[in-house]
Formats: structure tokens, sequence, C-alpha cells
């Protein structure tokens, strides 16, 4: 295959962190991309992402995230954080300024611990908060040999094994509230990590640059960013290249309590189906998140959908059966018919970890339904269809 050569100059950055010089020493480097690669030659490639780290560039620069800003300067480094979510605009932006790199962190959701998983730090976590949803093995050991302490839930944190794990930071969510106010008395500070609320999937995954940042590990989340970026870049294009109209059409969701719960047409899946090659039904609803809808009012425009996709944890086999049994309507469902329905079962992948640093797979486990012939060898790592 053709290749290019695209050389990338850095440019060296000079910190003075309080009396000692931090500097940010950075090279050149040649580094060798493939000229409009197939992508299911780039899936089929071996993530060495990381065992490429030295090639890149000490300096972060945010290109998708909406809820982070970095700024050097003299005295540190300067990164505003904010909600990324249109309805949060009143919430005020936290100004952090780094001045030497940590070494110790207490996460409190998954997605958060995935933004060290994929950079192969995960021996910087000291707690969390449970091991509900956690799929690491690394972390399993972590937690098992009491490296890593569990700190309790929102609302009754242990404050004792909190401060005994001597954090230099705790991450929280704004999905999560009740008990971080007492963590903040402790003394210790609190970021707040935005990155689900992200609507461009590359932009979830860009909040790794945060923990590189932090961690002083910032050419591994270069690294490891630009991977996920050219995956993600190249297949898109190349489902936008080799597709034409009419597209197939995609729903969301089923039915959650008192109503039928489906991705805003705004929303960080809503543009996932775009990229992959699909029309996605419910695209002219502009909320960023979820939102509940009645079921007859769902149900009727996606009954003639070429393809579904549903998530969910299920202790078992997840079938189509199993969404007839939930409602006998379902299977009235042209893409139920078709055997078209996308599962993603959240008891047995990683998906609340890794799925928001993982964009490609997402994209690619799509397009691997959508448009099957761009991906023949690909395996898929969250949805599959179900029979």
């Amino acid at each position: 295959m053709k290749r290019t050569i695209n050389t990338i100059c850095f440019t060296t950055v000079l910190l003075l962190f309080g009396s000692t010089a931090f500097s940010l020493l950075t090279s050149c480097s040649s580094a060798v991309r493939q000229s409009n690669p197939l992508a299911d030659e780039l899936f089929a490639e071996q993530d060495s992402a990381l065992a490429r780290a030295d090639e890149f560039c000490d300096t972060i620069t945010i290109k998708y995230a909406r809820g982070l800003q970095v700024r050097y300067a003299s005295d540190g480094i300067h990164v505003t954080i904010t909600n990324p979510d249109p309805s949060a605009a009143a919430t005020p932006a936290e100004e952090l300024l780094i001045t030497k790199p940590a070494e110790r962190f207490i996460c409190t959701t998954a997605l958060q611990l995935g933004n060290f998983e994929v950079l192969g730090l995960e021996d910087r976590i000291v707690g969390m908060n449970s091991l509900r949803n956690l799929f690491s093995p690394r972390m399993k050991a972590q937690w098992e040999s009491g490296y890593t302490a569990r700190i309790g839930k929102e609302g009754n944190f242990d404050l004792e094994t909190v401060l005994a794990t001597q954090p230099d930071y705790i991450f929280v969510s704004a999905s999560k509230h009740g008990g971080f106010e007492a963590l903040r008395d402790c003394g210790i500070p609190l970021i707040s990590h935005h990155g689900y609320k992200e609507t461009d999937p590359l932009g979830q995954a860009e909040w790794i640059k945060l923990v590189g940042l932090l961690t002083g590990e910032t050419r591994r989340a270069n690294a490891v960013f630009d991977d996920i970026e050219r995956k993600y870049l190249a297949l898109r294009d190349e489902v936008a290249a080799r597709t034409s109209q009419p597209l197939p059409t995609v729903i969301s969701g089923r039915q959650m309590r008192d109503g039928w719960y489906v991705a805003g047409g705004r929303s960080y899946l809503a543009q996932l189906f775009r990229d992959a090659g699909a029309d996605y039904v419910m695209a002219d609803h502009q909320e960023s998140g979820g939102v509940s809808l009645d079921f007859e009012a769902v149900y009727a425009r996606g009954l003639h959908a070429d393809f579904w996709q549903t998530d969910g944890s299920f202790d078992g086999e997840f079938t189509l059966q199993t969404l007839a049994d939930e409602d006998p309507r379902y299977a009235t469902m042209d893409a139920y018919k078709q055997g078209h329905v996308l599962f993603c079962n959240l008891a047995r992948t990683p998906y609340r970890e890794l799925a928001g640093v993982q964009p490609h797979f997402l994209l690619a486990d799509f397009v691997k339904a959508f448009h099957p012939e761009l991906l023949p060898h690909y395996t898929t790592h969250y949805y599959r269809l179900i029979q």
C-alpha cells in the first residue's frame, strides 16, 4: 500500500513550576501514515498507540471537546472546564492550574476509570466508589490487593478512607449528586469530568487529554487520541464515499418505565448513526441527550426503520424473543422481523467503562451492521445483531 511521510514538528514549551523549572521538552519526529487506508485494514491493525507515545508532542491541543480549554503560561498549564450540555449553560466554569504532575486520583464513575485505562495509568487510581460495572482486570487486581480503596457511595462517602488514600484530585460527575461537599471540605481538589456530556464522539474521547495533563503523560494521551481519531475519521470518510442514498434508517432505545427512551437528534449517538451511514428517524428531536417520549409516537416513527439500536443490562442471552416478551408490539417492527436489532448488553461488555473513549469501535459496530461490506473482517466490540 502506498505510504506517505508526514513530518510533525513540535515546539519546546518551558514552564516554571514554583521554584523548579519544569520543561515540556518536545521533538521533531517523522510519523509514517497510511494514505487513504481502507478502514477494514486500519481496524485490523494491532493497537500500538502507547508504544508510539515518544513520537508525539508534550503539548496538548483541544480539537473536539467543547468542555475543555487549555492554555500554557509561565506559571503552569491553565485548564478551563465547563459542562458542554446546552442546558447547563449557567453552570460556572472551573479553572484549574496544573503546576506539576499528579500521582494519586479517586474516580467516582466507570467512565472516569476508562480515561485512565486506555492510557495504561490504572496505577494512578487509589480510590473508587464501587466495583459495579468494572471490567478492567488490572483494576480488579488493585482492588483485591488493597492498592485501590473503596471510598463508599455518593451521599455516604467514607471520609476516613478518602483521606487515607491521600489523593491529589477527586473526579466527580454532574450526573452524581450528594456527598461531594463533604469531600471538598476535606481540602481535596474536585474536578468535574463532563466528557459524557459531549455530543461529538471524538469530543467525548478527547477528555483523556485532561488525564494526560494532570498526570504529566501528555505524550501518551496524544498518541492514544491520534489512534482513535485516525481510525474514526478514516471509517467515517470511507462510509461517506462508498454509500449512496437512500441510506438505511435506524430507531433507538425502547420502552423504559413510563415512556420510550430515545437518543436526542443532537446526541453523540445520533452523530454516530450519521457517521455510520444511516438516517436516524428521530433526528428532528433536538435534545443533546436522551429523552422519554410517548410509546405510540416513537413506535409509529420507528415501525418501518431498517435497524433498531437498544441496550441494557441483562443476565443471560438477550434475544429477539426477549424483546417480544417485553412488549408484543416490538415483533411487528420491520427491524425486528428482518433480524436487524442491535443490542449492547451492559452486563457483559465494558460499555460504561470504555465506550466513551472508544468511539471508533462504536462507529465500526454500527457500520458492520448498516454496511457490512465495508468491514468484512471486523469483530464487534459492543453492539451485535441479536437473533
